[in-house]
């Protein structure tokens, strides 16, 4: 080729408006973050909790456009607790293109038996897309070669509303959990109206399936193993393998293996009834380990509600 037009690193970060690949952002804390993978979490506790986190992906990194992630949310019980509702609002960046949306989550639970509850969710909300294609870097290999390609040039916006569900059975020492959290449906406006969201918006559907449990070790010591898979048109499978020890009920490590991308370190710490804290560092094993120093992530959980000090047993989930 006599001409090759090179385009910054920002760009093939970019979750372009035709891109069929993951297209929700990832969180190493998943586990602290029920509502987020699944709208049939709400209301799981007896009592209302809250988690705000931000993500810093990519620190250091000698390429513009590395992601960044806040997300705050918040759910419980209502309606003699049969019933939960939840929201979440989320912003995040990658490349020149920014997401702002909000979820609104219902979710009604069936007793099973004494110990375990069946829970089926739905949520459904708006999704704000913005790329600014001004901040795109062309240049040529020849000086008398233009790089102003109007294709890489002004803003483009599109607000998407989006439809999940999921179900959700669990007990105080286990759970499963399978999803389709964010992208049941969407709609876009310029497609056919179709419930086959590949032929009504851009997004794709995102297939999540949980688990964890605790195992007592002893009296101050539980080990909780647990897992995330996810899946996406056009992607592989990929899985977030976490294992964690947990002593004296408040004090939480753990490290977390995410295929093709990174192992995680995880804290936790339950400063007291109603907060906890959590950290997360990411090392990358992939092809841009060598062009960054690794992620951040920082969770914060507030437990509020007139039942919270009723609670007799921690919260692992």
């Amino acid at each position: 080729m006599k001409t090759l037009v090179k385009i910054t690193l920002s760009l093939m970060l970019t979750i372009s408006f035709s891109a069929n690949a993951q297209q929700d952002p990832m969180l190493s804390q998943y586990m602290f973050n029920g509502l987020y993978l699944n709208p049939a979490y709400a209301g799981s506790h007896d009592y209302w909790t809250s988690t705000f986190a931000y993500r810093n992906q990519w620190t250091g990194a000698n390429f513009s456009g590395a992601p960044q992630t806040a997300i705050a949310a918040v759910d419980g019980p209502i309606s003699e607790k049969n019933m939960g509702l939840g929201a979440i609002v989320m912003h995040d960046e990658i490349g020149v293109t920014v997401q702002n949306s909000i979820m609104l989550s219902y979710a009604y639970q069936l007793k099973l038996n004494q110990d375990a509850k069946l829970a089926f969710g739905l949520n459904a909300g708006l999704a704000h897309f913005s790329s600014d294609l001004d901040r795109v870097s062309l240049y040529s290999d020849e000086p008398e070669v233009s790089t102003d390609d109007p294709t890489f040039q002004g803003k483009r916006q599109v607000l998407i509303p989006r439809f999940g569900l999921g179900a959700y059975y669990f007990s105080d020492k286990y759970y499963v959990g399978i999803s389709i959290p964010t992208s049941l449906f969407a709609f876009e406006e310029g497609y056919n109206f179709s419930f086959d969201i590949s032929k009504a918006s851009f997004l794709r559907r995102h297939y999540l399936l949980t688990g964890g449990i605790v195992l007592p070790v002893s009296e101050n010591v539980k080990l909780k193993p647990s897992i995330l898979l996810k899946y996406v048109q056009n992607a592989p499978l990929q899985a977030d393998l976490n294992f964690s020890a947990i002593f004296k009920d408040q004090f939480w490590i753990g490290s977390s293996f995410r295929t093709f991308d990174a192992v995680s370190l995880i804290l936790q710490y339950q400063t007291n009834v109603y907060f906890r804290v959590g950290y997360s560092y990411d090392i990358t094993f992939s092809s841009l380990r060598g062009y960054q120093n690794g992620s951040h992530e920082i969770m914060l959980g507030i437990d509020f509600g007139k039942d919270l000090v009723k609670v007799k047993t921690p919260r692992y989930f």
